[in-house]
């Protein structure tokens, strides 16, 4: 004896695919989300920053971030310029002197952001700074912000410096896995 379920053959059809359309309606809202999530953090992060800081604070890395460091100084826009010259340099020697602005260049320990927060820390801890301007590319702002406010209490900008149009699809590539890195595995300044 035969049971017959009441659907047609084309009414079977339909079932799966509705169940392929609310998949695919759901990947779609899932990359669109994520889409925005990366142009916020990564594209279009906050920007700006007052009249004067205590210490304008160049990260290594890539884009062109030696010269905007360098006109804040110029500006003076704060007293001091500490100048990150990274693991293996930013290409170039510690720039010249702005008169009227102290001048600090270094080679963070660790070779990375981490390491450039924390030696930023431990000089405002020293020099009693209130606020720092970080200068940095708009790809790294969301995790430098981030990694100089756990080791810096006081008020953190960023002023972004430009990047090379071909470079930004690798950068945000890093910077996804450097910030899972930085809130996730290494939480401490």
């Amino acid at each position: 004896m035969s049971v017959s379920t009441g659907l047609g053959a084309a009414d079977r059809r339909r079932g799966p695919s509705r169940v392929r359309r609310r998949v695919s309606a759901a990947a779609l809202a899932l990359v669109m989300a994520f889409g925005l999530v990366t142009a916020r953090l990564f594209v279009w992060p906050a920007a700006g920053m007052p009249a004067r800081v205590s210490a304008i604070v160049m990260l290594d890395g890539p884009g062109n971030r030696l010269p905007v460091a360098v006109q804040l100084a110029r500006q003076h826009r704060a007293p001091v310029l500490v100048v990150s010259q990274g693991w293996q340099g930013y290409g170039g020697p510690c720039p010249p002197k702005t008169p009227g602005v102290k001048l600090i260049c270094f080679d963070p320990t660790p070779g990375d952001t981490r390491g450039e927060a924390e030696f930023a820390g431990r000089l405002a801890k020293r020099y009693h700074w209130s606020s720092v301007v970080l200068v940095t590319t708009r790809v790294q702002d969301t995790r430098a912000r981030l990694l100089m406010r756990r080791c810096f209490g006081g008020s953190v900008y960023v002023i972004t410096a430009p990047l090379a149009a071909g470079s930004w699809p690798l950068q945000i590539a890093y910077e996804w896995g450097a910030l899972f890195k930085a809130l996730v595995l290494e939480r401490a300044c």
